[in-house]
């Protein structure tokens, strides 16, 4: 079974979980492999966690859905926003490592990498 690949979003402006943030994970072939929303902690529960449906090497990305959160909670955002789509493309060299991703997120910025989860 393949290591994984696990989310957790985080919205540093206002020290909290991204609870209901739309999350798109894609593979190597641009399929959608998980799609859905951040939940209450601000992990992105799909099988993929456990490494279900990750099979190839290669390039992968995730979309994170930023503008639309933060509209939805309420936060005052410019038309357009600063960020609407916030895409991270990352590769997967070894489909026995767990690979962690955590986004650390503003209005204004993020910050992404290969966390030690």
């Amino acid at each position: 079974m393949a290591g994984g690949i696990s989310i957790h979003v985080y919205d540093v402006s206002r020290g909290v979980p991204a609870a209901g943030l739309r999350v798109e994970l894609k593979g190597p072939d641009g399929g959608t492999l998980a799609a859905g929303a951040v939940g209450a902690t601000g992990a992105f529960d799909h099988p993929t966690v456990r490494g279900e449906g990750l099979r190839e090497i290669g390039l992968y990305e995730v979309l994170f859905h930023v503008g639309a959160w933060y509209r939805a909670q309420g936060v005052a955002l410019p038309k357009p926003a600063f960020l609407e789509i916030v895409p991270y493309g990352f590769g997967i060299a070894d489909l026995a490592q767990h690979y962690h991703l955590p986004l650390k997120m503003t209005p204004w910025g993020f910050s992404l990498f290969r966390g030690g989860a």
